[in-house]
């Protein structure tokens, strides 16, 4: 991860409006996006052995190339939290909206939005359904032709997140999330999100499959693999979904990777819009400088 990343030229335009204070920023909308996560079933591709460091699989989409937002870079399901994610009448398993609102800095409301837009949209885009029969149990199988109907109704906004779980009488298991951290869009995008990014294990029995409209291709990749194909060129991801994988390299268990995300801080990334040095008219996102560092030792640990 170097500590800039050179802006398009079609943003250039609007970080020299920016800071000359004739353009103000748009307001970021709020999302949710849900590492899923694996154990390695064993050797990589570049030789790493599971169980060790980089050998976790995360499930990555690849956003279409006409898409108005992040277009051909992989990516983690997620989306926007709709206005039908704040019912309060979803059954619940796990920490209160309360105490997620805590975690979160948020209104507690907003918090109960925010979980309810990962569970909705993991489902929408893997098929993977967080929920189960009862507060300790989860879905073992949703494969079948009724639960993509119910998926694609979903998808379409035909039903909301409540009615789905209410007739299939299941429970939302947030205690299978835990909260890994969150990235703010820099200013200068024309489209923002403020995003909280959790981490989840892929409940056993249920199958992540290629169903989201929004992408061209699925992955269950090794964070090792993945961090290796992005720096190659051979891959591409925006830095929250890059960092994420960093961040991650150093766990080979699940596990670790939900205990470690309870002690994590959770200050908000929003990267700084900086200018090119004497003579350079470009402009740059500036990375914090521990995520930078962080890319640095990562990549000597591949070397």
């Amino acid at each position: 991860m170097e500590a800039r990343i050179r802006l398009p030229d079609t943003l250039v335009e609007h970080a020299l409006a920016f800071a000359a204070g004739t353009r103000t920023p748009s307001e970021p909308r709020f999302a949710s996006t849900v590492v899923l996560l694996r154990e390695s079933a064993g050797t990589g591709e570049a030789g790493g052995d599971a169980g060790g460091p980089g050998s976790l699989e995360a499930y990555l989409l690849r956003r279409h190339v006409d898409m108005a937002f992040a277009a051909g870079m992989c990516v983690f399901p997620g989306g926007g939290v709709d206005p039908r994610d704040f019912d309060h009448t979803v059954a619940w398993a796990g920490p209160s909206a309360a105490e997620w609102a805590e975690r979160m800095g948020v209104e507690e409301a907003l918090a109960r939005a925010l979980v309810c837009a990962a569970v909705r949209e993991t489902f929408e885009e893997s098929g993977v359904l967080l929920a189960g029969p009862t507060d300790s149990s989860v879905v073992a199988d949703t494969t079948g032709a009724d639960w993509e109907e119910d998926r694609r109704a979903l998808e379409a906004r035909e039903v909301p997140l409540t009615d789905f779980l209410t007739r299939r009488g299941l429970v939302l298991r947030t205690d299978l999330l835990r909260l890994w951290g969150s990235w703010v869009t820099p200013v200068v995008e024309p489209r923002r999100y403020d995003t909280q990014f959790f981490v989840t294990r892929l409940p056993e029995g249920q199958v992540a499959r290629d169903v989201s409209t929004e992408s061209d291709r699925v992955l269950w990749s090794r964070v090792d693999e993945a961090i290796r194909a992005v720096d190659a060129g051979e891959m591409f991801m925006l830095p929250p979904t890059y960092c994420t994988l960093l961040e991650l390299f150093e766990y080979g268990a699940v596990a670790d990777a939900l205990v470690a995300a309870q002690g994590r801080d959770l200050t908000p990334v929003e990267p700084a819009v900086v200018p090119g040095s004497d003579g350079d008219a470009a402009m740059y996102l500036s990375i914090p400088a521990h995520l930078v560092d962080l890319g640095h030792a990562v990549r000597e640990r591949l070397a």
